[in-house]
Order: structure tokens, then sequence, then C-alpha cells
């Protein structure tokens, strides 16, 4: 074989982001790229944010994951699509979607954010139907203070019926905020205080299905909070209980309008 010729047939396979044009484990994502296309019901995110621009603010307590705000818009929304978050907290929802030009109203009572308007969201100042998404990130109970107003739902105990009649108002507004067919996602966590485990999850889905379609339910890696330490690890196995792993993302649909069937008169 002559020396210009080159060897064929070798088994040796190719680099995989050169078969499927997708990063490997081993590489690092740049800056400017954006986060995974999730196609699983298991999102599990190495940090809060993503890209050059900061989401929300990572020391706020409770921060949602840029991430998963990402996946939503890109599923169910397209550019300039109205997408309102009625507890915007740190207002990760308003910067991502402004870099990926939806249209963005964000509300809190106790705003982290210049662009969150002081609002409660049992009652968001919008007209019926004119909403493309809604997304939520409530409160789990009264574990974290979120604020000193009185009417902050997060100040409720999630062992309390209570907690789930104020939540569902707000699920109220959702639904007649968004438009037919449209779809809200709400991120909300289970609790364990004191020897005692609440299903807040299960609790709250209960009281969506009464209003919505579940399009899925999503489980989210928890990830940085104060419990991921060794001495809650250890305290995990000496008291035998368990910290919380994940959180819930309920996808859910408001049922598109079907028109009513018109029986004609007949005349003879």
């Amino acid at each position: 074989m002559a020396k210009s010729e080159k060897k064929t047939g070798s088994t040796k396979a190719p680099p995989l982001f050169e078969i499927n044009n997708i990063t490997t484990p081993s590489e690092k994502p740049s800056e400017d790229e954006k986060p995974p296309f999730e196609t699983t019901t298991l999102w599990d995110y190495p940090k809060q944010s993503y890209g050059k621009t900061p989401k929300g603010n990572n020391k706020f307590q409770g921060v949602t994951p840029a991430f998963l705000i990402w996946n939503l818009v890109q599923r169910y929304t397209k550019p300039g699509d109205l997408v309102v978050d009625p507890m915007a907290g740190s207002g990760t929802t308003i910067d991502v979607c402004k870099e990926e030009e939806r249209k963005v109203i964000g509300y809190d009572t106790a705003p982290k954010h210049p662009e969150v308007i002081q609002n409660d969201a049992r009652n968001i100042p919008l007209p019926d139907e004119s909403v493309d998404l809604v997304f939520i990130d409530s409160p789990y109970g009264d574990n974290v203070a979120y604020s000193d107003r009185p009417e902050d739902i997060g100040k409720i105990s999630a062992e309390d019926e209570r907690f789930y009649h104020e939540l569902e108002k707000v699920a109220i507004e959702a639904y007649r905020i968004l438009k037919s067919g449209k779809v809200m996602g709400w991120l909300i966590g289970d609790q364990w205080v004191k020897k005692k485990f609440t299903p807040v999850g299960f609790k709250l889905y209960e009281r969506l299905t009464k209003y919505f379609e579940t399009v899925d339910v999503i489980c989210i890696a928890r990830r940085g909070q104060s419990s991921h330490t060794g001495v809650w690890h250890y305290r995990a196995k000496k008291f035998n209980f368990y910290l919380r792993g994940f959180k819930y993302l309920f996808i859910m649909r408001k049922p598109a309008k079907t028109r009513s069937k018109v029986k004609w008169a007949k005349y003879k």
C-alpha cells in the first residue's frame, strides 16, 4: 500500500458529538449554550442558571431553576407569546422570557426584582383568556419566611387545609387568565417537619385536577439546598428519615373549548 493511502475499515467510532451534534459528558458547555431540551420526566440541573446573564438571583431562598422555565417556554410558547408568573420571586421567569423574546409579566407580594410588580396571586389584574403560559413556583408551607406581609400564603402551614384552599384560589386565577388549550406549570415540593411527612404535592395536585387536564408530571431533582450537607445526611441515617430529593412540576392544560353541535329544525 502506498504511503499516501489511508487505512480503511477502522472499527474506532467517531466522537459522540460528531455523530449527533450533542455535548458529551466530558465537554464543558460554553457560556452561550442553551439548556438541554428535556425529553424525559426526570430533570436534573447542576446549577440554577445558564448563559452569560444570570436568570433570577441564586442567593434567593427557593429560587427557581432557569433551565426549567426555559424548557416550558420552548415547548409551549413561541416568540411574542405572553408568559405570566404570579409568584415571580427574584424574577427568573422574567429574565428567561426576555432573552427568548417572549412577553412576560411577573407579580409577587414581596418583589425581589425591579420588573416584578407587587400583587397578590389570588387576584391577577389581567383579562380573561389573555395569557399563553402561566408558571408558578409557590410556597411549600411556612418553612421559609418570604415576606412580612400578613396575607402571604407562605405564612400558613402545609398541615393546615387553609394552605391548599388559598393555593386553589391562585389556580382559579391562573385558569381564568389562560387561553383555552394553553398550559400552566406549577412547581412544588413535599414537607417533612418534626417527624411528620406532608404530601404537599399530592394535595395540591388533587385541587388542580378540578380545573385542568394533566399533560404530565415531572420530577425536578433538588440541588443546592441547605440540607445537602454531610451533617444532614448523617442525621437522616442516624434518625431514620429521608431528605427531600425532588420537587414536582405539574404541567396542566386548560381544556380547549369545544363547539356545541347545532340541531337545525326541520320544516315540512
